[in-house]
């Protein structure tokens, strides 16, 4: 599939903390001019080189593929990353105290390691800048901010007018602004990855503005206990963008807000767990505007205290990006919420969905659309789960859903059988092919 290529970094960077904006521009030869101090802040040093390399290890994956964009199905990696010399590093007996002093200063493309050792004063440390393509990352442990009632130009913790950021190893909390959509990250810009990071307790996780050029990338990577309790924030939220990619990560225990909603025209979500458990969300997933979706070896769990007894909902705000049409592949649901179909379809929806070799457990239909592709999905009331009351739902001996699935095929020109498996929390291994698959996420070996 065709991907959209990344931007070129932008010739004039601004940086804004608290509402106020200091310019950064860009010279001939690559040369930025900078110079920023936050509020109640000590003024950073001159930059300097870091130490040679500097560690981090990162509960996640390695970054996407260089092709930027949706990454190939069954994309592994390596779980750790270490920080180049040239890293502008921050905390404790660093060159920055704070993180917002080391993206003002921050050239087009340069790398920003937060210690961990810092945490704790890196709170109430807000900003939003449009320096394109920086690397922030935590290190030695994850580094953590807390907002601490404060804000970026009135939107987040870090609102990213830039393009092609990554962001990895970063614990993000306590966004809120008057507007009830305070988010942790505010994307802006074209083009976000996020590895291995946890956002909770804001009102927003990540929410991410429209850009039709713009590829969102969220790997191994947890949310948790996100929304203003509105029903219009969420534990993540992306706009009408051109691919949001979701691979390995937990959302879980959103204020009455979805667990994921995303416009965007394609999404590829594997290999997740979505569970409502002791929260009070509404969707578990959230695909308003249908496009074309990948759902594929997720466990979608519905908490008894849910606002919709729908699990999954595609294109029921109508308004519909191209192609939309809904592969859902190899997923376990199950519903303890105990009534409601587990995926609804709407009706100005024509392709038909294609809903093969789920387990579903506890709703009273599978699908709502009446030309949908069904086949080998194992709907049941005994499912014979490792631990159903501890969220593990591999499958034990006597399941009826072992051995129970097909070779999905392809869908759109893309393969559909699921190569990882979730694995808890928030990451992935690969999925053992051992004779005939498994229904539902998770293959017994």
């Amino acid at each position: 599939m065709t991907v959209k290529r990344w931007v070129a970094a932008i010739g004039i960077a601004a940086l804004a903390v608290g509402g106020a904006a200091v310019g950064a521009t860009l010279l001939p030869g690559g040369t930025t001019v900078a110079k920023f101090v936050p509020p109640n802040a000590p003024a950073a040093a001159a930059p300097t080189l870091g130490p040679p390399v500097a560690s981090l290890s990162a509960s996640a994956p390695a970054s996407p593929s260089a092709s930027r964009g949706p990454a190939s199905p069954g994309t592994g990696g390596s779980s750790a990353y270490t920080l180049p010399a040239n890293a502008l590093l921050v905390g404790p007996g660093h060159p920055y105290a704070r993180p917002c002093q080391a993206i003002g200063a921050a050239k087009p493309g340069a790398t920003i390691g937060i210690d961990a050792k810092g945490n704790g004063s890196y709170d109430g440390d807000v900003c939003g800048w449009s320096t394109s393509g920086l690397i922030i990352a935590g290190f030695n442990g994850r580094a953590r901010i807390d907002a601490a009632g404060r804000n970026a130009q009135g939107k987040a913790t870090w609102v990213i007018a830039g393009t092609n950021t990554t962001i990895r190893n970063v614990e993000l909390s306590g966004a809120t602004v008057p507007d009830n959509n305070g988010a942790a990250i505010r994307q802006e810009g074209a083009n976000l990855t996020v590895i291995g990071c946890y956002f909770h307790d804001n009102q927003d996780g990540i929410l991410a503005g429209d850009n039709a050029s713009s590829d969102i990338v969220v790997r191994t990577t947890e949310f948790a206990r996100n929304g203003a309790g509105d029903g219009y924030s969420h534990n993540f939220y992306i706009n009408h963008v051109h691919s949001f990619t979701l691979e390995g990560s937990w959302s879980h225990d959103a204020l009455v807000g979805h667990l994921v909603k995303s416009r965007a025209a394609v999404n590829y979500l594997r290999y997740n767990r979505l569970s409502g458990q002791a929260g009070s969300d509404s969707y578990e997933l959230d695909l308003p505007n249908g496009g074309l979706a990948y759902v594929i070896g997720n466990v979608i769990q519905q908490g008894s205290g849910s606002q919709n007894p729908a699990m999954l909902a595609y294109g029921e705000e109508g308004n519909l990006n191209p192609n939309s049409q809904l592969f859902a592949v190899n997923n376990t649901f199950v519903n303890d919420l105990g009534r409601g179909t587990a995926i609804v379809v709407g009706a100005g929806v024509t392709m038909p969905a294609v809903v093969v070799n789920n387990v579903s457990v506890g709703s009273t239909a599978l699908v709502s659309q009446s030309g949908a592709t069904v086949r080998t999905n194992c709907v049941t009331t005994a499912p014979v789960f490792v631990n159903r009351s501890g969220y593990d739902y591999r499958l034990a001996a006597g399941s009826p859903c072992l051995n129970a699935a097909a070779d999905p095929g392809s869908g759109q020109g893309n393969p559909l059988a699921p190569t990882l498996q979730y694995a808890h929390p928030a990451n992935t291994v690969a999925r053992p092919a051992i004779g005939q698959p498994d229904a539902g996420a998770y293959e017994s070996g």
